[in-house]
This record gives structure tokens, sequence and C-alpha cells, in this order.
């Protein structure tokens, strides 16, 4: 069967769910009514390596390659039993032989390489996973460990997401990798490549469009496309995606186009269907949109400005047909909170806005316009595209990939989830801003949502003014704890080296961080060393931020990072064990007790915060005073409701007893009669399912009771009642 176009994620990013911008291409090309076809080669290149009869030729390859390393020979030694389980294991890691399990972490069935040698079973990280995450922890190190031995013997690029990395991260010139793709294929070239063929051969298509996210793509997006012009002249070749967005905007080396015909920037709509009507000869060169071409032997960037883009609303939805997805691996590497969630597990990819709503943060490529053209979709489209995904996948687990998903329209989606009553799993990335109330978080946990990531960056109020990031360290403690009071799980991105950083202020960044740890509102956390882009406001007015940036002469192909002095911080560097090892154990409640010093080997600063510093910010007792405008949503059950008479100090009155309960919780509440009534008569209108009701359309009928002090009424009577479901959003 015939396509007109074949999407192509080349080796390799993710191995337990596809990565989503084919996805997206294919559902807006079914709007257009362009076929087209899709294909992982990732997870496809990585199942086909690990067979038995793939994996003997590796080994057989690798024999003259160990010379005498002993921890290469010591593997070698065990070929035998690499072979033996290796389809059982990717089995297992697929979920389709989960008896396994016991075998795995029995210690009976992998082969001990270094990486499972390593493996402390008395480590708590390790004796907090279950049966299941425990071998699939053993798993993916044996994974890994053939993975090593094949980087280390037969193919110097291997790595399961990082292919070549090195070749094109901070390349500004094109000759490393020109090299590297003059060479004769490696193995897992070859075993790429014919999986390409049969996809060319299946689809015979007119336009493959290759997408390169990440720099660990970037090699094997040219070798694929170095093979279908060698084998396919007449099939032509588009490239695109996040690197090439933000690292390939000034492109000026001609050789790149041996491989590419055209080279698109950002969103891909309007640049894909543009370049199909160029194809069929429906217009000229020069409507081609956001395309690099090679034209008279100079690159040449066309942008027909008539061409606008698609409305987000107007892309389609998000298409999963052709992957392989019973066939992905469910992988934990790292044993992280996060990266448990990120690795292992499939997810539906969705997103709820284009671009960042905030769009301020000064290390950020906020001028780009995958961050700059905010777009949100409505909560009820974005619900319609979740039960379409699946009704096509099966799978009701969502990963909303963001920037910053807004709050208000997190709200709104979980509204609708709730509306709608169905089951799903979700979570997103976010900014830790005020926004996110105790009751919000109540909400997004009903509706499903069990996880947040969000930047905490440098941990210290006069770095995060200076990154602009519009949060305080206040007022992330306070965020944390909503969110973890209501059970979703918080990961925060840390980051150290920013411009202007002193010594002082790393470490009492890493005691804000500890002291959250401590207070057991953080999860997951992890520190990254700052870079500068050359699209972030600091890489575009270094000056401002007192450093000097080296930029090289004459960039010809990746422009993005640039190298830099900080003109007044600290020796950055220095810190970046000790920063990595305290994380490791704070994140399995070990060494909170310790003082910073010892997890570093030379002399630190005192911290300036005081012991006490978070818990004085979340012992605060806060009054939350309702906003008119506001939402109440109910989403409690009641049980009970008894009343009897009562009588204080001569007075007669009628008591009510309210029994309600939300998912573990049960309260109960005791009100006057009058109240209690009319309390019970406004709930079945606070249904998510119901016409909104607001904090100022229930006082008219508290009013209309003739019922009075409706604000005293509700702080002191009802405002506990969120843990049963009450909610003011």
């Amino acid at each position: 069967m015939s396509s007109q176009v074949l999407l192509i994620t080349p080796p390799f990013t993710q191995l337990n769910t596809p990565y989503p911008a084919t996805v997206y291409l294919k559902g807006f090309l079914n709007t257009l009514g362009i076929s087209s076809r899709q294909a992982d080669l990732g997870i496809e290149t990585t199942l086909k390596l690990f067979t038995r009869r793939h994996l003997q030729k590796v080994f057989d390859l690798a024999e003259e390659h160990i010379n005498n390393d002993d921890r290469l020979y010591q593997l070698w030694e065990q070929r035998d039993t690499y072979i033996d389980v290796a389809e059982s294991v990717v089995a297992f890691l697929q979920g389709k032989l989960p008896a396994l399990a016991h075998q795995i972490v029995s210690g009976n069935m992998l082969p001990v390489g270094e990486r499972i040698a390593q493996v402390d079973k008395s480590d708590l990280a390790y004796q907090q996973l279950d049966l299941q995450d425990k071998a699939k922890h053993l798993a993916t190190l044996y994974l890994e460990e053939i993975a090593d031995f094949i980087r280390d013997t037969i193919d110097p690029y291997f790595g399961f997401t990082r292919y070549a990395e090195r070749l094109a991260r901070s390349a500004n010139s094109f000759d490393a990798l020109y090299e590297a793709l003059n060479q004769d294929y490696t193995y897992v070239d070859t075993l790429m490549c014919e999986l390409l063929d049969e996809h060319i051969h299946h689809s015979q298509p007119t336009l493959i469009a290759i997408t390169a996210p990440f720099p660990g793509n970037v090699y094997a997006a040219f070798r694929c496309a170095q093979h279908i012009k060698n084998n396919y002249p007449n099939i032509s070749i588009a490239f695109g995606g996040g690197f090439v967005n933000t690292e390939l905007r000034s492109l000026k080396d001609v050789r790149v186009f041996e491989f590419f015909d055209f080279i698109s920037l950002d969103d891909g709509e309007a640049p894909i269907e543009c370049l199909w009507k160029y194809i069929q000869g429906e217009i000229s060169v020069d409507n081609l949109k956001r395309t690099f071409i090679l034209q008279s032997g100079a690159v040449r960037y066309v942008n027909n400005a008539s061409c606008v883009d698609y409305a987000f609303a107007d892309t389609g939805t998000p298409d999963y047909s052709d992957l392989p997805l019973d066939k992905y691996i469910h992988a934990i590497e790292i044993i992280n909170p996060m990266h448990n969630l990120w690795s292992n597990g499939r997810w539906n990819k969705l997103t709820m806005a284009h671009g960042c709503y905030w769009g301020k943060c000064t290390f950020c490529d906020v001028s780009l316009p995958y961050i700059a053209d905010y777009s949100p979709l409505s909560a009820g489209m974005i619900v319609d595209r979740m039960e379409s995904m699946i009704a096509q996948t099966g799978e009701t687990g969502f990963h909303f990939v963001d920037e910053a998903a807004p709050p208000a329209l997190m709200r709104e989606v979980a509204v609708e989830i709730l509306r709608r009553q169905l089951n799903v799993t979700w979570w997103t990335n976010i900014r830790f801003e005020k926004s996110f109330t105790r009751d919000l978080c109540v909400l997004l946990m009903a509706s499903g949502c069990i996880g947040v990531s969000g930047g905490l960056e440098v941990a210290s109020d006069r770095l995060l003014a200076l990154i602009k990031k519009g949060v305080t360290v206040e007022q992330v403690a306070i965020v944390l704890r909503n969110f973890t009071d209501a059970g979703i799980m918080v990961h925060a991105y840390l980051m150290y080296g920013f411009p202007s950083q002193t010594d002082q202020e790393t470490i009492d960044s890493l005691e804000i961080v500890r002291q959250l740890f401590d207070a057991d509102v953080l999860q997951s956390a992890f520190w990254h060393r700052f870079a500068m882009t050359a699209h972030s406001p600091v890489g575009l007015q270094p000056e401002v931020f007192n450093v000097n940036a080296h930029r090289a002469h004459n960039i010809a192909f990746a422009d993005n990072d640039v190298e830099f002095t900080d003109i007044t911080g600290g020796d950055h560097e220095k810190f970046a064990e000790g920063l990595r090892i305290s994380l490791y154990n704070y994140m399995q409640g070990a060494g909170l007790d310790l003082p910073l010093q010892k997890w570093f080997n030379h002399g630190i600063p005192k911290t300036t915060i005081t012991p006490d510093h978070i818990n004085r910010i979340l012992d605060r007792n806060e009054i939350n005073i309702p906003k008119a405008t506001q939402r109440v949503i109910f989403l409690g059950l009641l049980l009970s409701a008894s009343t009897r008479t009562k009588s204080k100090r001569g007075n007669i009155y009628t008591e009510t007893t309210l029994q309600f309960q939300f998912e573990e919780n049960i309260c109960e509440l005791k009100l006057p009669e009058p109240h209690a009534s009319w309390f019970q008569s406004i709930l079945p209108m606070l249904h998510p399912a119901q016409p909104q009701q607001t904090i100022s359309a229930l006082q008219n009928l508290y009013a209309q009771q003739g019922l009075e002090d409706f604000e005293l009424f509700w702080v002191n009577e009802l405002s506990g009642l969120y843990e049963v479901g009450l909610l003011v959003i």
C-alpha cells in the first residue's frame, strides 16, 4: 500500500513510548486528506538488535576488538548467557512475561556485568520498588551493559537515547559529522537501514520527512537520508524537529544538502503542506514556508510571508496508527520517581497549549516560536482528543508535553474529565505559581493527575528574580505542599551556575532543597548545569548578565550553545558532584540530618538559611477567603444526615450532623438545621456536570433563605471540607 508521505523518527529517543512529532504531523496530514505512514526506527532497531541472531553477530564482530580489556573480556565470556536471555528480557520489558520478574530479581537469570554488579539491593531506593519495578531496573541495566559493550567494541556512537550525540551537540562545524557519515556503516546502521528499506518498499512514498528532536537523533537522521539518496534518488527528503529548530537556524554549510533536499524550521504543519504542494508542482519554490534549500550552489532560506501558520486548534488529533504500540519497552535505568514516570510505561502525548504562557525566563529560548507563540486549546477539544486517542491506542495514560501547562486551562480540563466521567491518568510540566491552590490541586488529583514537574531552578530569591521566573522560594514551597497534600508527585528542575551565582548562593540553594525534602513536600529533583543558548535573553544580551560570550565565528552548522565566562560568579563545576550525591540521598530520605559539608571534598561556605526556614513557611495558617467569581465544585458523597433537637442554657435548637466521604476521607459536619438544609439543597448543583456555580451565586441563594453572614459561615464551617471534595477553584 503506497503512502504519499513517510514520517520517520530515527534512533534513538525513548524506548517506552513514541516521540510525538510524527504523531502530530500524521494527525495534521489527515485533515488535508494526504495519506501518510510513520515509523519509529528507534524501537524497531532496538528490537531487531536484541534477537539471538543479531546479538550473536555482535559478539562475533566484537571478538577482535576486546584486546586486553578485562571488563570487555568478562562480558564476552558470558556471551552465551547474554544471547540466550535477550528475547525473554525484551518480552518481559514489553509486559508480556511478567512472571519472569521473580527469576530476574532472584539473580538466577541475568548475567552479572558491571552495571548489575554495582546495584546495592539493600539501598532504600531499590527496596522501595515493587517486584516488577526491581526486575525492570535490573533488566534495563542488562540492556545497557550490552549497549556499553557495543559502544566499546564495534560502534563508538551507540547509545539508546544518545546515538552519536557528541557529533551533533554544540557542533558549530559539520566536519566531524560529515566525516563519520563517510565511514562504513556500523552494524547498528545496517540494521536501521534494513528497516528503513522495508518501510520504503511498503509505503512507496514521494516525500520522506525525518525528525530529529535531540542531538542523539542527528547522526541517524543523516545516515537515513544518505541511504535514501543513494538508493531511492527520486524520493524527496525533508528534515525538521527540535534540533533543527534550535541549532540550524543560521545554516550555511552546503554539504548538508548532500543528504536532505529541504530543512524546515519550527511548527511543521504549514511547511510540510507547502513542501507537498511544491513536489506536486502546485506552487513554486518561492512559496515554501520556513525552509532552507540549496539553490545555485548556495543555501537559501525561503519563507513565504503570505502563507500563515495553522491555528493550534486546526492541526488535528494526534494519530498513533502504524506504530507498534504493544512492542515498546518499559525501562527503569535510574531509580528516580520522575525518570521512572518518564520511561516506565507508555503514554499518549498531548499538548494543552502551544508555546509558553509565561515566556519570560532569561535562560530559556523565549525568542523562538516554540516558546513565544502561545496558543491554547479549549478544554473541550483537549478532552475530545483524549477520548479519540484512547479509542485508537487503548491507553488511558497521558503525558501533556507543554512547556508549562496553564493553571486555568488545567482546571478546566480537570472539570471536563470529571464531567465526562473519564478514568484517565495524566501528568505534565508546570510553573510553581500561586494559582495552584490547595483546592485546585485536589481537583487535579481527582481528575487523574499523578505528577507534575516544574522549575525551582536556583532556589534563591535574588536569582529567581534575575531569571524572571515569576516565583519566590516561599511561593514554591507552598505550591509543593499543596500538590503533595493532594497526593500528586512533584519533580523539581534545579539549576546551578547561573551567571553571577556565588558559592554562598549555591550552598544556600542546596539547603533549601534539603529542607523541602525533609518537609516531605518534594519527591524528586535533578540538578542541571546552566547552559547559555544563543536564543535566550542571556545569550542575546550577555553583557546585561555580566557574562562574556565566546561566540565562534563563521558558524556554518549548529549555532545554539554558547561558551561563556561568568565575570562575577564562582567556580560552579566544583559543586557538581556534591550536588548530585546529596540529591540522590535526599530522594531516598537519607542524609537529611547531615551537615552540607559532608557532601563535598572541599571547603564550602556555611549556609545562611535558618534550619527551620521552610517549616516556618509551611506552618503559617492561611485563611482562604473565597472570591465572588470563583467556582464551587463538590466531588464527594453525602453519606448521611441526622437531625436532633438539643438544649443549651435553656435554649432549644435543632442540629444536623452531615457525614461526607471523598476518596478515603470521611468527616462529619454539625450545623444548625437551617444551614444544614440549605447546604444539602445546593450539593447536587455543585457536581461538575452541572452549570457553573460561583461563590457569588451561592451567596445569593444563601441570602434568599434568610440566612446571614455567608462569608463567616463559609470560612468557619465549610472551608475544611476540601478533604471531602468541596472545592473553590
